[in-house]
C-alpha cells in the first residue's frame, strides 16, 4: 500500500475516533475504515460482529458503518450511480503485478501482466500515454476505467484476507508464567541430553585414548626389541652402537608423529560421527518440545475461542503438505511492507534474552497476522548472525548466551532453532531434509553422495505451507557504502540505535536475502530437492534426475524476474556440429532498461580462462534483442566449458559515472562440445559485454538510425549513424581485428556530430572481420547540488562488422 494512502487513513477507529493499533485492529474495511475489536459491533443493535458476520450499507457510499445481517439497510429499487460503477470496475480488473516466473521446469512461457498488456497495446499503435501517466489504451478496456490506486486497494484487500488475523495476541490467552513453566521443563530435559552428550563424548574419547595408547605401547615395544637385537649383533663397535641409537631415536620420533596424526584423525572422525548423532537427537527433542508447546498453545487458544465468535482460526493440527493456492506476491509485493516488524526484529536482536518465551513474545507480541509473526522470527535469525556469535565457556542454560548453546555446540542448526521459535509463537513448522545446489556445486554434478545434503523449513502461514531458508537468507553486517543506492530494491535494514551504538552504527546495515522467505515452490525447486516428494509443494513433483537437469540459478535470477524462454534450456548444454550453443534469458519489461549482463567462460575442470593464449571470453557473443539477452558460445576445442552469467541493475546515471560496478552470478551452465568439426576463430578483442546498439539506447539515449543489429555486413566503406536524445559529447571509436594493432587501425575510423546526429565513417584497409567500440560521456550539467559527480568516458556499444567486396 502506498505510504500516502496509509497517512491519509491514520488507522483511527470509525466508531470511537481513537487511534487503532495493530494488536486491536479490525480492517481495512469499506473505504479503508478501521475499528477497535471492542467497537466492531452493529451500529443499530450493538451486537458483536466478526469479519464473517458484518455487513455494509450497499445503498450509500457515504455510510461506512457496519451492521448485522438483520439491521443492514436494504438497497433501494434499481439505483446504481456512477461511483458504484467505478468501484465495481476497479474490483473486476485483473491485478497488475510485477512479472513472476511461472515455470517449474525450464522453458515455461512467462505469464503476462498488466504492464505487458500495456506494452503490447503501445506496440500495436493503439495509443500513447495520457497526461496522468496511464496508457490511454486502457480507457477502452472492457472492465471500464481504473487507476493505480484502485489496483493497490484491490491488492491490499486480498493481502488482508490472506494474512489472516486468526486471534488475539498470545498474551490474551496464554499466561507468560505457564509458558515459561513448560520451557523450564523442556530445559531440564535438554540439560539431561547435553549431560548425556558430554558423558558419551568423554567415554568415547577415553576409549579412543586407551586404544591409541595400547597401539603406541605395542609399536614402541616392537621398535625397542628390534633396536636391542640390532645392538646385540653390533656390540663390538662403539661407532655402530652410536649409529643404531641415533636411528632408533629417529624411528621413535617418527612413530610418535604418525601416532599423533592417527590419533587426531580418529578423534576428528569420532567427533564428526558423534556430532551427527547429537544433531539428530537434538532435532528429535526439539520436535517433541515443539509439539508439546503447540499443544499447550492450542488448548489455551481453544478455551479462549469458545468465548469469541471466531470461525476461521489457525488449525490445531498441522495440515498435510499441499501446493499453496496463492503466490508470494499475493501475500506481499515489496519487503518494505514489513518495515515496522523488520525494525522490531533488529532491535530485539541487539539484546539478549534469558528465555525463548521472552524472546518470542518480544518478537510477535504486536504482530497482526501469522505472516508478520514468522517474518519477525525469520528476520531475528538473519540479523542475529549466529555463525559469528562468540560464546563464553561458562555459558549455562539459564543465561542469555546459554539460550543458544545448541548453536555453540553445533548440535542445533538454523532450521531447528527456527522450528523451535515458531512453536513458541504457535505456528506449525517442519524441518525438511534433502539436496541443495549449495557452495561447491557446479551444473552437471550428480547427487550421488551426501556432499550436498541440506535442511530447510516449511511453515504454515497465510493458509498454506510455505518455504523458509534462514541459513541462506542470513547475511552479515556490511558497510553502508556497499549497499545498493536508494531507489533500488535494497534488501537491507539500517541499524537505528543511536543511543547505544553511537554515530558509528549509522554506517552499518544488516543485509539479507528476501528471496528465501516464503519462497514460491516453482522457484524453490531450482535449488532444493526434498527427499519426500510431497514437500516439493508442486502440483506435478519432479524426479531427482529432472532436478539435476534444471538450470543452476541463484536467488538474484528470481529477484530480477528472469526466465528461460526456450524449453530445451538445461544445466548442461551441448553444442551443435559447428561447436555452437546458445543460452537465452528473458527479462521482464520493467527491468529491461536497467539490467546489465556480463559473463565469464573457463574450462570446466580447471580455472583456466584462456585457450592458446586467447581469452575464452572472445568465444562468446552476447547480444540483446527486445526482452531477450542471448549468449552464443563457440567452443574453441572439444571438451567441457563453464559459462557463468552475471547481472546488475543500475540506472543510466549510475552507469554513466564510469565507476566500477559489482556483478553477481545469476546462473551457470556446463557447455559440452563432444566433437568439433569447425575451427573456431575468436571474436575481435573489443570491450567485454554485449554486442549491438541496444545498450547505447538503454543507457545513453543514443538511438541507431542506420544499423539496428549487432552484426553488420559491409563493403570496404561503412557509415553508422545515431540520433542523440540527450546531450552527449567526446565521442570516440576504435577498430579491432585479429592480427592487427589497434593503433594502425585508428586512422580508418572517424566521426562527426551535426545537431543531434552522430555519424561514424569507416574505411577498412582489408577484408575481414572487425570489431568496433564506441565511447562517449554525458555533457556535464550546471547543477551545483552535486559538484563532485563524475562524467568519465564510458563504453557505449560495439558492432561486429564483416567487410567484403561481395557485400
Amino acid at each position: 500500500m502506498p505510504a500516502t494512502m496509509m497517512n491519509l487513513y491514520e488507522n483511527v477507529c470509525l466508531r470511537c475516533g481513537q487511534t487503532v493499533y495493530q494488536v486491536d485492529r479490525i480492517g481495512p474495511l469499506k473505504d479503508f475504515t478501521f475499528f477497535h475489536t471492542g467497537c466492531f459491533k452493529c451500529f443499530t443493535c450493538n451486537s458483536k460482529l466478526t469479519l464473517k458476520t458484518y455487513c455494509n450499507n450497499q445503498d450509500s457510499q457515504e455510510d461506512k458503518e457496519v451492521y448485522c445481517s438483520s439491521h443492514v439497510p436494504k438497497p433501494g429499487p434499481g439505483h446504481l450511480d456512477g461511483d458504484a460503477v467505478g468501484i465495481r470496475s476497479a474490483l473486476n480488473v485483473p491485478r497488475s503485478a510485477q512479472f513472476v516466473n511461472d515455470q517449474i521446469r525450464p522453458g515455461g512461457r512467462p505469464s503476462i501482466d498488466g504492464d505487458a498488456m500495456g506494452l503490447k497495446s503501445r506496440g500495436n499503435g493503439s495509443g500513447t500515454g495520457s497526461e496522468n501517466g496511464h496508457n490511454s489504451s486502457f480507457g477502452e478496456y472492457k472492465y471500464g476505467r481504473f487507476d493505480s490506486s484502485a489496483l493497490h486497494i484491490a491488492h491490499a484487500l486480498n493481502a488482508t484476507k490472506i494474512q489472516r488475523v486468526y486471534d488475539k495476541p498470545i498474551d490474551h490467552y496464554l499466561d507468560v508464567a505457564l509458558q515459561k513453566q513448560m520451557e523450564m521443563q523442556h530445559r531440564l530435559e535438554e540439560d539431561d541430553l547435553y549431560k548425556k552428550f558430554a558423558k558419551q563424548r568423554a567415554a568415547e574419547e577415553a576409549k579412543m585414548d586407551d586404544y591409541i595408547k595400547e597401539e603406541w605401547e605395542s609399536e614402541l615395544e616392537k621398535l625397542t626389541a628390534q633396536f636391542e637385537r640390532d645392538l646385540a649383533t653390533k656390540r663390538r663397535s662403539r661407532e655402530d652402537s652410536k649409529v643404531l641409537t641415533v636411528k632408533h631415536q629417529r624411528e621413535r620420533e617418527e612413530l610418535e608423529k604418525n601416532m599423533t596424526i592417527k590419533r587426531d584423525m580418529k578423534k576428528e572422525n569420532l567427533t564428526r560421527k558423534m556430532l551427527e548423532h547429537e544433531r539428530a537427537a537434538t532435532a528429535a527433542l526439539v520436535d517433541k518440545h515443539s509439539k508439546e508447546m503447540m499443544r499447550l498453545i492450542q488448548e489455551k487458544r481453544s478455551e479462549y475461542m469458545e468465548e469469541e465468535e471466531v470461525i476461521d482460526h489457525y488449525p490445531a493440527q498441522p495440515p498435510p503438505p499441499m501446493p499453496p493456492p496463492q503466490t508470494k506476491t499475493d501475500i506481499y509485493m515489496d519487503p518494505d511492507e514489513f518495515a515496522e516488524v523488520d525494525q522490531l526484529a533488529i532491535q530485539v536482536a541487539q539484546e539478549d534474552q534469558k528465555t525463548f518465551t521472552d524472546l518470542v513474545r518480544m518478537l510477535v507480541g504486536h504482530c497482526a497476522s501469522d505472516v508478520e509473526k514468522v517474518r519477525t522470527i525469520f528476520r531475528w535469525i538473519t540479523v542475529k548472525n549466529l555463525n559469528s556469535i562468540t560464546f563464553d565457556d561458562s555459558a549455562h542454560g539459564d543465561t542469555p548466551m546459554g539460550l543458544l548453546r545448541g548453536i555453540k555446540y553445533g548440535t542445533e542448526s538454523y532450521h531447528v532453532l527456527f522450528k523451535r521459535l515458531c512453536s513458541y509463537a504457535g505456528l506449525h513448522c517442519v524441518v525438511i531434509k534433502g539436496y541443495s545446489k549449495s557452495a561447491g556445486y557446479q551444473p552437471g554434478v550428480r547427487f550421488e553422495d551426501n556432499r550436498f545434503r541440506n535442511s530447510w523449513n516449511a511453515v504454515y502461514v497465510a493458509g498454506a505451507w510455505r518455504f523458509v531458508q534462514c541459513n541462506w537468507g542470513a547475511r552479515h553486517l556490511v558497510n553502508a557504502k556497499e549497499v545498493p543506492k536508494p531507489g533500488g530494491k535494497s534488501k537491507s535494514d539500517s541499524l537505528r540505535d543511536s543511543g547505544r551504538a553511537g554515530s558509528r552504527s549509522n554506517n552499518l546495515r544488516y543485509e539479507y536475502d528476501d528471496h528465501y522467505f516464503l519462497t514460491d515452490p516453482k522457484e524453490f525447486i531450482y535449488e532444493f530437492f526434498p527427499l519426500q516428494s510431497e514437500w516439493q509443494l508442486l502440483k506435478a513433483p519432479i524426479s531427482l534426475h529432472e532436478f539435476e537437469e534444471l538450470p543452476f540459478v541463484r536467488s538474484l535470477f528470481f529477484r530480477y524476474g528472469l526466465y528461460f524462454p526456450d524449453e530445451h534450456t538445461k544445466a548442461v548444454m551441448y553444442t551443435d556440429s559447428t561447436g555452437a550453443a546458445t543460452i537465452r534469458i528473458g527479462m521482464p519489461s520493467h527491468m529491461q532498461s536497467s539490467l546489465i549482463f556480463h559473463y565469464n567462460l573457463k574450462l570446466y575442470d580447471s580455472d583456466k580462462d584462456q585457450y592458446d593464449s586467447v581469452s575464452l571470453k572472445r568465444f562468446v557473443m552476447q547480444s540483446v534483442v527486445g526482452q531477450l539477452v542471448a549468449f552464443r558460445v563457440h567452443a574453441p576445442c572439444s571438451g567441457a566449458l563453464l559459462l557463468d552469467i552475471f547481472a546488475n541493475a543500475v540506472t543510466p546515471r549510475e552507469y554513466l559515472t564510469g565507476e566500477p560496478m559489482k556483478f553477481k552470478s545469476v546462473c551457470k551452465f556446463k557447455i559440452v562440445c563432444e566433437d568439433l568439426q569447425t575451427v573456431m576463430v575468436p571474436l575481435p578483442d573489443c570491450a567485454s559485454g554485449e554486442w549491438g546498439p541496444a545498450k547505447a539506447t538503454r543507457l545513453f539515449g543514443l538511438e541507431p538510425v542506420t544499423h539496428h543489429d549487432a552484426l553488420v555486413f559491409a563493403g570496404r566503406d561503412l557509415e553508422l549513424q545515431f540520433r542523440m536524445t540527450r546531450p552527449l559529447t567526446d565521442f570516440m571509436a576504435t577498430l579491432h581485428k585479429n592480427g592487427s594493432e589497434e593503433k594502425r587501425l585508428s586512422k580508418y575510423v572517424s566521426h562527426r556530430v551535426h545537431d543531434d546526429l552522430v555519424t561514424f565513417t569507416l574505411s577498412f584497409p582489408e577484408e575481414g572481420q572487425y570489431g568496433m567500440d564506441i565511447y562517449t560521456r554525458e555533457v556535464a550539467s550546471m547543477d551545483t547540488t552535486n559538484p563532485t559527480e563524475k562524467h568519465l568516458l564510458t563504453h557505449c556499444c560495439k558492432y561486429l562488422i564483416n567487410s567484403s567486396k561481395r557485400n
